[in-house]
């Protein structure tokens, strides 16, 4: 039940962003639910990956290069996505700050 709960709250944050940030462009509320389940598994399986792999990195930056890697991810499901577009580096950037922000905060409160 808590899997459904998040896949609803991030499949409304992509809606969300879709809305906020100037070159993320969702078609509609499929793009976003498909968008979001393959966000999830792709954070699920290739994120800790990567963030391995740059450990170096993340360590000298204090974190923020984790960022970066949300940025690259999110363009990886813009790739994979037809409806999902994302004119660049910068949009994703402001996307996943965006994403990661509002993950904390239902987090903290217990969604």
């Amino acid at each position: 039940m808590k899997i459904l709960v998040r896949w609803i709250i991030n499949t409304l944050i992509i809606l969300l962003v879709g809305q906020i940030v100037s070159g993320v462009h969702v078609a509609g509320i499929i793009t976003a639910i498909i968008v979001a389940f393959i966000l999830g598994l792709l954070n699920v399986t290739l994120k800790p990956v990567l963030v391995i792999l740059t450990l170096p990195l993340n360590l000298i930056t204090l974190g923020l290069f984790t960022f970066v890697i949300n940025a690259a991810i999110l363009l990886l499901v813009a790739a994979l996505v037809p409806g999902f577009v994302i004119s660049g580096l910068i949009p994703a950037f402001i996307a996943s700050i965006i994403i990661s922000l509002i993950h904390f905060l239902t987090k903290r409160v217990g969604l």
